[in-house]
């Protein structure tokens, strides 16, 4: 196998699921026919280069009792930078970008379960520290997909049936959020990524895993795997394309867009007067002729006549939420 293509095959596998078992890259290498050497050293490489961004597991932001939303502030060109300063100083922002639009600031806000002061307050208190003209909350009213993985062997169909999912119920303990502070960091690329944690924790491998297949099986993990920079892995363009969809038509249309290989995330919002969109497609693509191209064979499918996209032009942060973590205590504190 080609480096480049062996690289190329790890990428979509490591995106797709990561193992959690005590060498996991040796069970990677299985797959690929490669060596535990060969993929170690590749997936340095790769971390170095910045193509691989992180490799952690994924939690359902809600599930584990926070609450969150998409929020977008229409804020003056001269006062953009100092206000996605003081909207990404918040740690419950984890993505938060430039877009091409009057509503030019976009991020996603979530508040711990404790928080006193709750999501709509702490949105309202960024709206006035960044001395935003407008802003629009957008919570999430119906998750078609969420799965960001990049099509890096180029195998990929078009479409792909979604899997319906089906989650057994779970009671938090003490040792499931221990599990879950460790799942969220970044794996160190060796041989036992996994170890260091069991140590720190005083658990058996098989007693961490069992943990952690729990929390998957509840849907409290979405999965384990590999976040790429999109940029940096060759996806040079990423639009949310956003659709203005007549409600009774909203489930159906969200789920055949959802179908697209290329949308990491749809969902049913909100509309207000002074936004009309209801139905939120991320399309990625390696430029921006494919995603129009893409967006306009989905406005051909739907046949939905009023839609947007809206490009990311900087991106000011990307990064996962660091769950239970003191940050958001303090940040609500400064603002007593």
């Amino acid at each position: 196998m080609k480096n480049e293509t062996m690289e190329n095959e790890l990428l979509f596998q490591m995106q797709n699921s990561f193992p959690m078992v005590e060498k996991p890259f040796e069970v990677i290498a299985n797959a690929l026919g490669s060596t535990e050497e060969a993929v170690l050293t590749t997936v340095r490489k790769l971390k170095d280069e910045k193509i691989i961004r992180q490799t952690s597991a994924i939690f359902d932001t809600k599930r584990l009792g926070y609450k969150s939303s998409l929020v977008a502030f229409k804020v003056d060109e001269d006062k953009v930078d100092e206000a996605a300063a003081i909207i990404n100083a918040h740690p419950g922002v984890s993505h938060n970008y430039l877009r091409n639009h009057d509503y030019n600031i976009w991020f996603t806000m979530a508040v711990a379960p404790d928080s006193k002061l709750g999501l709509e307050k702490t949105i309202e208190i960024l709206k006035e520290r960044t001395n935003a003209q407008d802003g629009i909350t957008l919570p999430t009213l119906k998750m078609f997909k969420i799965s960001v993985k990049m099509d890096t062997t180029g195998k990929r169909a078009k479409k792909e049936k979604l899997k319906k999912l089906s989650h057994k119920t779970i009671e938090l303990t003490p040792e499931h959020i221990a599990v879950i502070k460790a799942l969220q960091k970044d794996i160190e690329i060796t041989k036992e990524p996994f170890k260091k944690s069991i140590e720190v924790l005083g658990l058996s491998y098989e007693r961490f895993f069992a943990l952690a297949h729990e929390l998957k099986e509840s849907g409290v993990m979405r999965r384990f795997a590999t976040i790429l920079n999109h940029r940096k892995a060759g996806f040079g363009a990423n639009a949310m394309s956003v659709w203005a969809v007549p409600e009774e038509k909203g489930e159906a249309i969200g789920k055949e867009m959802a179908e697209f290989s290329a949308v990491s995330h749809c969902y049913l919002r909100p509309s207000y007067p002074n936004w009309p969109y209801n139905l939120f497609a991320m399309v990625h693509a390696k430029t921006q002729e494919e995603c129009d191209a893409l967006i306009e064979e989905m406005a051909q499918q739907s046949g939905l006549k009023e839609y947007g996209k809206l490009y990311s032009t900087v991106e000011f942060k990307k990064q996962r939420l660091v769950y239970f973590d003191d940050a958001f205590k303090a940040w609500e504190e400064a603002c007593a």
